[in-house]
């Protein structure tokens, strides 16, 4: 087995230190191993030696990303048993993956730490950088929450660029929460027929890949288009929309399988469909989700925006 690699990433201020500082100090998961901590960023928050000591850690800076090119040579010097980075988010992970490691260093896991006070203006301002650790990240810490942080539109947010990461909220008190919530939903799961608005696909399609459950049985009544793929089941065909997901470059389709038993729509025409809801395996996201029984199929004009956004 290699040596495991840990990257911590997330803006300046977003808790990184702290977050590895509890990492080290954890019995469960620090055992004594070998661990070069490569810190990427000098922030407000220094490393305790006694902890560094304690938990048979090795701190070394990075100023520049050039200083990665020592990867190879720290390696050698310090026989590291585990790897944590705290990772300058301004540096892109793709800086990270290209340079040159030693051949044992396996990527364990990756998290991104978020400030939820300034989430929202990073994301507006600086969303390169800003949803490049959200991107790849396996687990996503939303630090700082108070009451009114709106967990739930951050949580869609995010799942629209990455819908496979574990994300939480860690709350002022204490507390942590995964942030699920079904109370600010635009339209009414509890409605005989869901009616879902052009404006409300996106929020539709992230929440029934997540809680599928919410709406199995339920009958639905939105706007998409026909598409088709390869190696479709027969019958078949899948029902969506494009999204922009992060940038212009990140365009993309997004949607789910629907079945029907008559005539299949027009390749690309745009729909109005009216379905009935089955949670189950998606084959088009490989992991549980939802697949659409068409009960009602209907020609449709564009919507005012044809692209789906997320935020």
């Amino acid at each position: 087995m290699g040596v495991p690699v840990y990257i911590i990433t997330g803006f300046l201020d977003s808790g990184k230190t702290k977050f590895v500082s509890e990492m080290l100090a954890d019995e469960g998961f620090s055992e004594g191993e070998r661990t070069l901590l490569l810190c990427c960023e000098e922030g407000e928050e220094e490393y305790d030696p006694e902890l560094l000591k304690k938990s048979n850690t090795v701190l070394v800076n990075l100023d520049e990303p050039d200083d990665m090119a020592r990867f190879v040579a720290l390696d050698k010097e310090y026989r590291p048993e585990r790897i944590l980075i705290e990772y300058n988010s301004t540096w892109l992970l793709e800086t990270l993956y290209d340079a040159k490691k030693p051949e044992d260093w396996d990527l364990a896991q990756i998290i991104a730490l978020v400030d939820a006070n300034t989430f929202e203006l990073y994301l507006k301002n600086m969303r390169n950088f800003m949803s490049d650790g959200l991107r790849e990240a396996d687990l996503i810490i939303f630090n700082r929450c108070t009451p009114e942080t709106t967990k739930s539109p951050y949580r869609r947010t995010v799942l629209a660029m990455n819908n496979t990461a574990r994300i939480f909220f860690e709350n002022t008190d204490g507390s942590m929460d995964d942030g699920v919530s079904d109370e600010d939903l635009p339209y009414d799961v509890s409605a005989p027929i869901i009616e879902i608005e052009d404006t409300q696909f996106g929020t539709f399609y992230l929440d029934a890949l997540e809680h599928a459950d919410r709406y199995d049985g339920k009958t639905i009544h939105v706007k998409g288009r026909a598409f088709r793929m390869r190696n479709m089941p027969k019958k078949c065909f899948v029902f969506g929309r494009h999204a922009m997901t992060c940038c212009v470059d990140d365009i993309g389709g997004i949607g789910y399988l629907c079945k029907v038993d008559g005539e299949l729509p027009k390749e690309n025409a745009w729909i109005m469909l009216t379905a009935k809801v089955e949670a189950g395996f998606s084959p088009l996201h490989n992991r549980d989700g939802i697949i659409l029984i068409a009960r009602e199929i209907a020609p449709a004009k564009p919507p005012k925006e044809e692209l789906v956004f997320f935020n």
